[in-house]
């Protein structure tokens, strides 16, 4: 399969995945849907993992454990949290802050030089989530501080976890089959949801389950996690990190598609104003809209 068809499925199921998800917890606590989703997931993916399975040595078991970790259990835990709190449309574009992530922990952490150009645009793209971030407040004041923007705020831990499981897994990719990785992250970040999803299980259990919860379940199952999960590995190990990033700015055109029939969500004056900063001011740091310097970090880890 072209592995740039592959990084687009993956993104359009994923900015699919904020609202349909969020219209799930309407049903079924955040804890058991993860628990649900991945460990499913993992089981289908187990046997095919067993067939082409690859000896690690413990610098790559570590590798790929700190993938489900970051990639799985924090990037879910917080996703899912945040769509308790705030609006769907604004999970993908939150998660496109991972290239201004990664320029600013490359500033503090490898001591790098910001150049006038690229640290003004990125300056520009951080303003822009900021303004997503903190528009609840804009819009409707002090007693939305502890909701909605606790939820963006969530989001925004949620995507620092994906931007650590691309660096992490760049070149852990490259040595193993997307199948073991598939499986062996999807059930390690499934143990790590099941003492919460047991905790849950105390005021709900299956009977409790409707269309929504079913709904979610089915589509992290199949689509959100076996599916999408199996094209970005398989993409990443393909392409350059830096251009993977390019294909995370379809997320938020899918997300808005899907989330005003669902969930009547539309984008509002403050959600357009900082998306365009984001992605223009993403475009004037480096003249193309998917600046990534991971390969600055992989070579610095390289060294170290």
């Amino acid at each position: 399969m072209n592995p740039i068809l592959a990084l687009i499925i993956a993104n359009v199921v994923w900015g699919a995945a904020s609202p349909i998800f969020k219209f799930a917890l309407t049903n079924i606590p955040p804890f058991t849907l993860a628990f649900i989703r991945f460990f499913l997931a993992g089981l289908i993916f187990l046997p095919l993992a067993l067939r082409h399975w690859k000896k690690l040595n413990l610098k790559e078991w570590t590798e790929m454990i700190l993938v489900g970790f970051f990639g799985i259990t924090i990037n879910v835990i917080f996703f899912f949290f945040g769509l308790k709190y705030t609006e769907s449309i604004n999970a993908p574009i939150i998660s496109s802050a991972g290239p201004i992530l990664i320029y600013f922990l490359s500033i503090i952490f490898l001591k790098e030089k910001p150049k006038l150009k690229v640290f003004t645009g990125m300056l520009a793209a951080l303003a822009g989530v900021l303004i997503i971030v903190t528009s609840p407040i804009l819009l409707d004041g002090k007693r939305f501080i502890l909701g909605q923007v606790t939820g963006n705020l969530f989001l925004l831990v949620a995507t620092f976890g994906a931007v650590l499981q691309t660096v992490i897994g760049r070149n852990l990719m490259k040595k193993i089959n997307v199948f073991q990785a598939s499986a062996v992250t999807f059930l390690f970040g499934a143990l790590t949801f099941l003492p919460f999803s047991i905790s849950e299980m105390k005021s709900w259990d299956i009977s409790f389950l409707n269309i929504n919860g079913a709904i979610g379940i089915v589509f992290g199952v199949v689509f959100s996690s076996a599916i999408a999960y199996t094209l970005f590995y398989y993409g990443l190990s393909k392409v350059k990190s830096q251009d993977a990033g390019l294909f995370t700015y379809i997320d938020p055109v899918a997300a808005v598609i899907v989330a005003y029939p669902l969930l009547h969500e539309l984008p509002n004056a403050y959600y357009l104003a900082g998306s365009f900063l984001v992605f223009a001011g993403i475009y004037f740091a480096e003249g193309r809209i998917h600046w990534h310097p991971i390969h600055k970090i992989r070579q610095s880890n390289a060294k170290s």
